[in-house]
């Protein structure tokens, strides 16, 4: 434990120190999202612009920083200790550069503009839903055949094997926990700090089974870098985490769960991302085939803004449920 937390604290030391040039780079390259109306549902005008109408021009670079951070830290500490790179470490780093691929593609297009849709096609919801889907499966598969993954456990009831059936499992896990993650990040320092909270709940939970080691060491150092980045993200952000570090984060998150065999406290614990994503299905929902809103913005961080709290207490308040949602996971996992 003690290196363990040495590695975090190494890491958090490195990538704040190249967070300020690196953000410093950004609003030099404009590497930004540009002002745009944002709609609901139904294509009609919401109050988001009026909320959020300051923050255009904010980078949204800082999943880039936090996954090269972590990975070129992560290489430091293998190079220089007696930990040794495996399919365990290997899977959890590919579902990271993987999905931060995919959403690398949509924060170009934020840099690039309208001017160039000629020359890259902006990704349609379908279309992403669809390499999400692909990329779940191909981390699905490693997790199956690498790593001999293939149960479900379910607190009371023991497990259950689900043979080759894991593989799609595993994608919806992914998939969903991705998309959550990312429907989460909305508010300056939200998702990050909950993924703090759920990180260090599901580190512990890591220490419980056979891949303590190598899951215990990427926490540590995502940690480090997650923290340095959190700092640049709270309110007044100077970074946002951008699709990149959105979709990455969640698709780890995902297979953190799949590795250490808790998908079922994946949903207590990450209870808050899973509360945003439903407030988004219900409004969805509901402006398609019962033409009403049920939240004033969907999902939920925006609903509680437009009923005027301040970003601040939203964010806070939303800590605390997580916080609280971290101990029953925890407790339920042990049952």
């Amino acid at each position: 434990m003690l290196k363990l937390l040495a590695a975090s604290l190494l890491s958090f030391g490195f990538s704040f120190l190249v967070a300020v040039p690196f953000i410093n780079l950004l609003y030099r390259i404009r590497f930004r999202d540009t002002e745009k109306l944002s709609v609901d549902f139904k294509g009609q005008p919401t109050e988001f612009n009026k909320i959020h109408g300051s923050k255009v021009g904010t980078p949204v670079g800082g999943g880039i920083l936090i996954i090269l951070s972590s990975a070129i830290f992560t290489w430091l500490v293998y190079a220089g200790t007696q930990f040794n790179f495996n399919w365990t470490s290997g899977v959890l780093y590919l579902s990271l550069v993987l999905f931060g691929l995919l959403g690398f593609l949509d924060d170009l297009k934020k840099f690039l503009g309208t001017s160039a849709v000629g020359k890259l096609r902006y990704l349609k919801l379908k279309h992403k839903l669809l390499f999400q889907v692909v990329l779940g499966l191909i981390i699905g598969y490693v997790l199956y055949s690498s790593l001999g993954l293939h149960t479900l456990t379910l607190p009371l009831m023991g497990k259950f094997d689900l043979g080759v059936w894991y593989i799609p499992f595993a994608m919806l896990v992914i998939v969903a926990t991705s998309n959550a993650f990312n429907i989460t990040d909305g508010l300056d320092g939200l998702a990050s700090g909950l993924l703090m909270i759920a990180l260090t709940a599901f580190w512990y939970l890591a220490g419980q089974g056979s891949y303590s080691l190598d899951v215990g060491l990427f926490i540590a150092v995502l940690m480090g870098s997650l923290a340095a980045f959190l700092y640049f993200n709270i309110f007044p952000a100077r970074i946002f985490m951008g699709d990149t570090g959105a979709l990455a984060l969640g698709a780890m998150l995902g297979t953190i769960a799949l590795i250490t065999g808790q998908v079922v406290a994946l949903l207590i614990i990450g209870g808050v991302f899973v509360a945003e994503a439903l407030s988004s299905l219900l409004q969805w929902w509901s402006m398609i085939f019962r033409n009403k809103r049920i939240f004033l913005i969907a999902p939920l961080h925006h609903h509680f803004e437009a009923l005027g709290w301040p970003e601040t207490k939203v964010t806070m308040r939303f800590w605390l449920v997580q916080v609280f949602l971290a101990l029953l996971g925890i407790f339920v996992a042990l049952v």
